[in-house]
């Protein structure tokens, strides 16, 4: 199981990497206020949820696979609670940076589950698993 998830890891940084580009290069094209002070701080942490989120979701792949869709949706749901949970704390704290926070939060979010679940989606199209009578 480490294998694919130094792959996922590998492959989260450099997906990282390249947002963290497009978001400098577009420093100098847009305006300073369309990116919040909050910012440099949306990637670390959007790589430890996915990476926790990933380590969990492939764990239950290997068992079960109805025990992966059920963990997969309650880890969905935990996630988009606790973004949710980030989002307002951050909002009501820092009230002058709320719109591009939410903004660039979002895009983010969007970028890293849809990285995420195409990684999902990709390894268990290619896993095979060892016990076949257990596809329930």
């Amino acid at each position: 199981m480490k294998a694919p998830y130094i792959t996922f890891l590998k492959n989260l940084l450099i997906f990282s990497l390249i947002i963290v580009i497009i978001y400098i290069i577009l420093s100098y094209l847009l305006p300073a206020n369309y990116f919040s002070m909050a910012l440099p701080f949306l990637f670390p942490f959007y790589i430890g949820t996915s990476l926790i989120s990933y380590h969990y979701l492939l764990k239950s792949l290997h068992k079960r696979f109805s025990k992966f869709v059920n963990l997969f949706m309650a880890a969905t749901a935990i996630k988009l609670l606790w973004y949710m949970i980030i989002m307002v704390a951050y909002i009501l704290i820092f009230r002058q940076d709320a719109v591009s926070f939410s903004i660039n939060f979002f895009i983010l979010y969007i970028g890293y589950t849809s990285f995420e679940t195409a990684s999902l989606v990709n390894y268990s199209k290619s896993y095979v698993n060892p016990n076949p009578s257990n596809k329930t």
